[in-house]
């Protein structure tokens, strides 16, 4: 099963994440099936790429619950409806 969940990088204490799809058997930073966004809890920055998220959605890939919370306050999930 492909799974949407974050991927950790940055500095000690200053983490940043990027959105991936990857398999659900992988390593949280194993190496990913695409790059769909970005993530900063700092400054709560999001940069998403919602075709390719919306793509991935179709095709069945289940989203984290964290995952998930960042794409409804994007409403991606509202998008993918109207299309």
């Amino acid at each position: 099963m492909v799974k949407l969940r974050l991927k950790r990088y940055g500095k000690k204490f200053e983490a940043s994440y990027r959105i991936v799809a990857v398999k659900s058997t992988s390593r949280r930073d194993g190496r990913p099936l695409e790059e769909l966004g970005f993530y900063n809890p700092r400054s709560d920055e999001v940069k998403l790429n919602v075709p390719a998220i919306i793509k991935r959605l179709r095709e069945g890939a289940q989203p984290t619950d964290t995952v998930r919370h960042i794409l409804e306050k994007q409403n991606v999930f509202e998008q993918l409806k109207a299309q």
